[in-house]
């Protein structure tokens, strides 16, 4: 890879490691260099892009959340209540949604025969007779990497929710009710449009309060909170296939102030809408 990667989200935890080359990254820790032997770590909803300094080769594990959850909580069962318990659990393992770990050459080689597995298994298609192989090398991949992940902190039983909830995920095994499906439909439909509380419950016959626990319980994110990151989504696709203005990239995904628009952008990708338009200006080259 030798383009630079738009900035985007993914509903998923991803891990990339870096084989070789470097790249600059900018997301919500604004602009850092990764390098070879280097881990990028990114919590679901966490925005990221990059700039390669080169040619650059990874590797990435896309991680279902709920599947992380599951494994924290039966490793750590005689601590943890429920798997809500273990998602919280999680959070003080790896309290920031962005992390470049400095895994080093001698960990990189020795989990690089299982990455290449479960590229090949993940290539030939999912199943049933690859399920154990993947597993072990998942799980062998993950062993190298948690000795990076906070050990200290406090107890399970005393830990504070994550303030930087993934989406959209179905919570504690249950499935999405349609009010929730229906609003997300609706801020995906058009994330331009000016919607409040009030109108998307109306839109599903429910109570504000009631609309915004429903939709919170269902993708870890309020409704309002969730259109803005669609904004940013749409303010990056902007940035990179057009040349528009910012004042006018702004209006067009619905926000009025320039300001507003660019910190939102700043606090979500890492860079400021110039910025990351400078960093993508190569991109086709």
């Amino acid at each position: 890879m030798i383009r630079p990667v738009e900035a985007r989200a993914f509903d998923c935890v991803k891990f990339i490691f870096i084989r070789s080359g470097s790249a600059v990254l900018f997301s919500e820790f604004g602009e850092r260099l990764a390098r070879a032997n280097d881990v990028v770590v990114l919590a679901p909803n966490t925005m990221c892009g990059s700039h390669p300094e080169g040619a650059i080769t990874t590797t990435t594990i896309y991680a279902d959340l709920d599947y992380l959850i599951d494994q924290a909580f039966w490793q750590h069962s005689a601590v943890l209540a429920d798997r809500h318990h273990a998602r919280e659990f999680i959070a003080t393992q790896f309290p920031d949604p962005a992390q470049i770990i400095r895994f080093g050459a001698e960990r990189m080689c020795a989990v690089l025969p299982w990455l290449d597995q479960l590229v090949e298994l993940s290539m030939e298609g999912a199943t049933s007779d690859h399920f154990f192989r993947m597993q072990a090398n998942l799980a062998a991949v993950l062993n190298a990497l948690s000795p990076f992940f906070r050990s200290g902190g406090p107890e399970p039983n005393h830990i504070a929710g994550w303030g930087r909830p993934s989406l959209p995920r179905a919570r504690r095994f249950r499935p999405v009710r349609c009010e929730a499906s229906t609003i997300r439909k609706l801020l995906e439909e058009d994330p331009s449009l000016r919607w409040s509380l009030n109108q998307l419950a109306a839109e599903v016959h429910l109570s504000p309060s009631q609309a915004h626990r429903v939709f919170l319980d269902a993708y870890g994110k309020t409704p309002l909170a969730y259109q803005a990151l669609l904004r940013i989504q749409k303010m990056a696709d902007l940035l990179r296939g057009s040349d528009l203005s910012v004042q006018d990239i702004a209006n067009t995904v619905g926000w009025r102030d320039r300001s507003h628009a660019a910190r939102m952008f700043r606090r979500l990708v890492g860079a400021s809408p110039r910025r990351y338009r400078q960093l993508l200006s190569s991109r086709g080259r």
